[in-house]
Protein backbone atom coordinates (compact mmCIF):
# COMPACT_ATOMS: atom_id res chain seq x y z
CA UNK A 1 0.00 0.00 0.00
CA UNK A 2 1.28 3.47 -0.90
CA UNK A 3 2.43 5.66 1.95
CA UNK A 4 0.30 8.65 2.79
CA UNK A 5 1.90 11.99 3.69
CA UNK A 6 0.10 15.01 5.09
CA UNK A 7 1.82 18.36 4.61
CA UNK A 8 0.55 20.67 7.29
CA UNK A 9 1.16 23.73 9.41
CA UNK A 10 0.82 23.22 13.14
CA UNK A 11 -2.12 25.54 13.83
CA UNK A 12 -3.89 25.59 10.44
CA UNK A 13 -7.59 24.77 10.95
CA UNK A 14 -7.96 23.44 7.39
CA UNK A 15 -5.11 20.98 7.92
CA UNK A 16 -6.59 20.10 11.31
CA UNK A 17 -9.73 18.90 9.53
CA UNK A 18 -7.76 16.37 7.52
CA UNK A 19 -5.62 15.18 10.38
CA UNK A 20 -8.71 14.55 12.53
CA UNK A 21 -10.31 12.56 9.71
CA UNK A 22 -7.21 10.36 9.40
CA UNK A 23 -7.08 9.85 13.16
CA UNK A 24 -10.77 8.95 13.26
CA UNK A 25 -10.32 6.41 10.47
CA UNK A 26 -7.10 5.09 12.07
CA UNK A 27 -5.09 5.57 8.88
CA UNK A 28 -1.31 5.66 9.26
CA UNK A 29 0.35 8.72 7.76
CA UNK A 30 3.54 10.68 7.93
CA UNK A 31 3.38 14.34 8.86
CA UNK A 32 5.49 17.05 7.27
CA UNK A 33 5.17 20.42 9.01
CA UNK A 34 6.11 23.52 7.04
CA UNK A 35 6.52 27.21 7.81
CA UNK A 36 3.92 29.06 5.74
CA UNK A 37 5.94 32.26 6.17
CA UNK A 38 8.93 30.66 4.44
CA UNK A 39 7.49 28.37 1.78
CA UNK A 40 10.06 26.22 0.06
CA UNK A 41 10.15 25.67 -3.70
CA UNK A 42 9.25 21.98 -3.47
CA UNK A 43 6.07 22.88 -1.59
CA UNK A 44 5.02 25.56 -4.07
CA UNK A 45 5.47 23.07 -6.89
CA UNK A 46 2.81 20.76 -5.43
CA UNK A 47 0.52 23.34 -3.80
CA UNK A 48 -0.59 25.77 -6.53
CA UNK A 49 -2.09 28.23 -4.01
CA UNK A 50 0.66 27.83 -1.42
CA UNK A 51 -1.83 26.48 1.14
CA UNK A 52 -2.08 23.48 3.44
CA UNK A 53 -3.15 20.78 3.77
CA UNK A 54 -1.63 18.85 0.90
CA UNK A 55 -1.83 15.07 0.78
CA UNK A 56 0.61 12.91 -1.16
CA UNK A 57 -0.56 9.33 -1.60
CA UNK A 58 1.82 7.48 -3.86
CA UNK A 59 1.83 9.46 -7.10
CA UNK A 60 -1.40 11.25 -6.23
CA UNK A 61 -1.24 14.81 -4.89
CA UNK A 62 -4.41 16.43 -3.57
CA UNK A 63 -5.09 19.93 -2.25
CA UNK A 64 -8.06 21.64 -0.56
CA UNK A 65 -9.27 20.08 2.68
CA UNK A 66 -12.83 19.35 1.52
CA UNK A 67 -11.57 17.50 -1.57
CA UNK A 68 -8.86 15.72 0.43
CA UNK A 69 -11.32 14.52 3.04
CA UNK A 70 -13.71 13.03 0.50
CA UNK A 71 -10.77 11.33 -1.20
CA UNK A 72 -9.65 9.85 2.10
CA UNK A 73 -13.15 8.65 2.90
CA UNK A 74 -13.35 6.84 -0.44
CA UNK A 75 -9.79 5.51 -0.40
CA UNK A 76 -10.02 4.26 3.19
CA UNK A 77 -13.59 2.99 3.55
CA UNK A 78 -13.23 1.76 7.13
CA UNK A 79 -15.46 3.88 9.36
CA UNK A 80 -17.11 5.86 6.55
CA UNK A 81 -17.63 9.56 7.26
CA UNK A 82 -20.10 10.32 4.48
CA UNK A 83 -23.72 9.15 4.55
CA UNK A 84 -24.84 6.07 2.62
CA UNK A 85 -27.52 7.54 0.36
CA UNK A 86 -27.00 10.07 -2.47
CA UNK A 87 -29.52 12.45 -0.90
CA UNK A 88 -27.83 12.43 2.47
CA UNK A 89 -24.39 12.79 0.87
CA UNK A 90 -25.72 15.82 -1.00
CA UNK A 91 -26.94 17.27 2.30
CA UNK A 92 -23.48 16.75 3.80
CA UNK A 93 -21.83 18.49 0.84
CA UNK A 94 -24.23 21.42 1.14
CA UNK A 95 -23.16 21.98 4.77
CA UNK A 96 -19.48 21.56 3.92
CA UNK A 97 -19.90 24.19 1.20
CA UNK A 98 -21.78 26.41 3.64
CA UNK A 99 -18.90 26.15 6.10
CA UNK A 100 -16.32 27.03 3.47
CA UNK A 101 -18.24 29.77 1.66
CA UNK A 102 -20.65 31.35 4.16
CA UNK A 103 -19.20 30.69 7.60
CA UNK A 104 -15.40 30.55 7.65
CA UNK A 105 -14.75 33.65 5.49
CA UNK A 106 -16.61 35.87 7.95
CA UNK A 107 -14.27 34.77 10.76
CA UNK A 108 -11.20 35.85 8.83
CA UNK A 109 -12.79 39.01 7.44
CA UNK A 110 -13.93 40.19 10.87
CA UNK A 111 -10.43 39.66 12.26
CA UNK A 112 -8.69 41.29 9.30
CA UNK A 113 -10.99 44.32 9.31
CA UNK A 114 -9.39 47.20 11.17
CA UNK A 115 -12.28 49.66 11.32
CA UNK A 116 -15.31 49.21 13.53
CA UNK A 117 -17.86 49.52 10.72
CA UNK A 118 -16.46 46.59 8.77
CA UNK A 119 -15.96 44.54 11.90
CA UNK A 120 -19.63 45.09 12.74
CA UNK A 121 -20.70 44.18 9.21
CA UNK A 122 -18.88 40.86 9.34
CA UNK A 123 -20.06 40.21 12.90
CA UNK A 124 -23.65 40.51 11.64
CA UNK A 125 -22.95 38.12 8.75
CA UNK A 126 -21.25 35.65 11.07
CA UNK A 127 -24.18 35.82 13.50
CA UNK A 128 -26.57 35.10 10.63
CA UNK A 129 -24.48 32.07 9.65
CA UNK A 130 -24.41 30.77 13.22
CA UNK A 131 -28.18 31.14 13.59
CA UNK A 132 -28.69 29.27 10.32
CA UNK A 133 -26.43 26.49 11.61
CA UNK A 134 -28.50 26.36 14.79
CA UNK A 135 -32.00 26.48 13.33
CA UNK A 136 -31.65 25.00 9.83
CA UNK A 137 -28.94 22.50 10.70
CA UNK A 138 -28.83 21.16 14.22
CA UNK A 139 -32.44 21.90 15.16
CA UNK A 140 -33.94 19.81 12.36
CA UNK A 141 -32.11 16.60 13.20
CA UNK A 142 -34.46 13.79 14.09
CA UNK A 143 -31.96 12.17 16.47
CA UNK A 144 -28.32 11.87 17.42
CA UNK A 145 -25.63 14.20 18.73
CA UNK A 146 -23.79 14.87 15.44
CA UNK A 147 -24.43 17.37 12.68
CA UNK A 148 -26.29 14.87 10.51
CA UNK A 149 -27.73 12.82 13.35
CA UNK A 150 -26.51 9.52 14.73
CA UNK A 151 -23.29 9.20 12.71
CA UNK A 152 -20.15 11.31 12.87
CA UNK A 153 -19.40 12.77 9.45
CA UNK A 154 -17.07 15.01 7.49
CA UNK A 155 -19.46 17.86 8.27
CA UNK A 156 -18.56 17.68 11.97
CA UNK A 157 -14.84 17.77 11.23
CA UNK A 158 -15.33 20.61 8.74
CA UNK A 159 -16.99 22.95 11.23
CA UNK A 160 -15.16 22.10 14.44
CA UNK A 161 -11.66 23.59 13.94
CA UNK A 162 -12.95 27.07 13.18
CA UNK A 163 -15.44 27.03 16.02
CA UNK A 164 -12.56 26.04 18.27
CA UNK A 165 -10.87 29.29 17.24
CA UNK A 166 -13.71 31.50 18.47
CA UNK A 167 -11.48 32.18 21.48
CA UNK A 168 -9.52 34.47 19.14
CA UNK A 169 -12.69 36.23 18.02
CA UNK A 170 -13.63 36.76 21.66
CA UNK A 171 -10.16 38.03 22.57
CA UNK A 172 -9.62 40.38 19.63
CA UNK A 173 -13.16 41.37 18.59
CA UNK A 174 -15.32 40.64 21.67
CA UNK A 175 -17.46 38.26 19.60
CA UNK A 176 -19.08 35.16 21.09
CA UNK A 177 -21.46 32.49 19.86
CA UNK A 178 -24.98 33.91 20.40
CA UNK A 179 -26.82 32.66 23.48
CA UNK A 180 -29.60 31.52 21.16
CA UNK A 181 -27.29 28.85 19.70
CA UNK A 182 -27.85 26.35 22.51
CA UNK A 183 -27.71 23.26 20.28
CA UNK A 184 -24.48 24.46 18.71
CA UNK A 185 -22.88 24.77 22.14
CA UNK A 186 -24.05 21.28 23.09
CA UNK A 187 -22.63 19.93 19.82
CA UNK A 188 -19.30 21.63 20.56
CA UNK A 189 -19.08 20.05 24.00
CA UNK A 190 -19.91 16.67 22.52
CA UNK A 191 -17.24 17.03 19.84
CA UNK A 192 -14.68 17.89 22.49
CA UNK A 193 -15.20 14.42 23.94
CA UNK A 194 -14.16 12.78 20.65
CA UNK A 195 -10.72 11.16 20.83
CA UNK A 196 -9.60 12.40 17.41
CA UNK A 197 -10.57 15.95 18.36
CA UNK A 198 -8.76 15.65 21.69
CA UNK A 199 -5.60 14.45 19.95
CA UNK A 200 -5.64 17.63 17.86
CA UNK A 201 -6.48 20.08 20.62
CA UNK A 202 -4.55 23.33 20.70
CA UNK A 203 -4.53 25.57 23.76
CA UNK A 204 -6.43 28.84 23.64
CA UNK A 205 -3.24 30.75 24.42
CA UNK A 206 -1.54 29.29 21.35
CA UNK A 207 -4.54 29.97 19.12
CA UNK A 208 -4.87 33.56 20.32
CA UNK A 209 -1.16 34.17 19.82
CA UNK A 210 -1.19 32.54 16.39
CA UNK A 211 -4.20 34.52 15.18
CA UNK A 212 -2.80 37.87 16.23
CA UNK A 213 -1.47 38.29 12.69
CA UNK A 214 -5.05 38.28 11.40
CA UNK A 215 -6.34 40.63 14.09
CA UNK A 216 -3.57 43.12 13.30
CA UNK A 217 -3.88 42.52 9.54
CA UNK A 218 -0.19 41.66 9.27
CA UNK A 219 -0.54 38.12 7.91
CA UNK A 220 1.24 37.47 4.61
CA UNK A 221 -0.39 34.07 4.12
CA UNK A 222 -2.52 33.00 1.18
CA UNK A 223 -5.69 32.71 3.24
CA UNK A 224 -5.31 36.28 4.49
CA UNK A 225 -4.68 37.50 0.96
CA UNK A 226 -7.82 35.72 -0.22
CA UNK A 227 -9.95 37.14 2.60
CA UNK A 228 -8.47 40.64 2.82
CA UNK A 229 -10.70 43.41 1.51
CA UNK A 230 -9.64 46.59 -0.26
CA UNK A 231 -9.36 49.60 2.02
Amino acid sequence: MSKLEVISSSTCPFAQRTRMVLLEKKVDFTLTEIDLNAKQDWFLQISPYGKVPVVRHGDTVIVESAVINEYLDEEFPQKPLMPKTPGDRAKARIWIDFANVRFVPQIYKMLLAQDRERQSEHADKLTTALLMMEHEGLAIRTSGPYWLGEELSLVDFTFYPHLQRFCALDYYRDFQIPEECKLLKIWLRFMEENRSVQMMQISEDVLIRNWEKYALNTSTGTTAEDMREAS
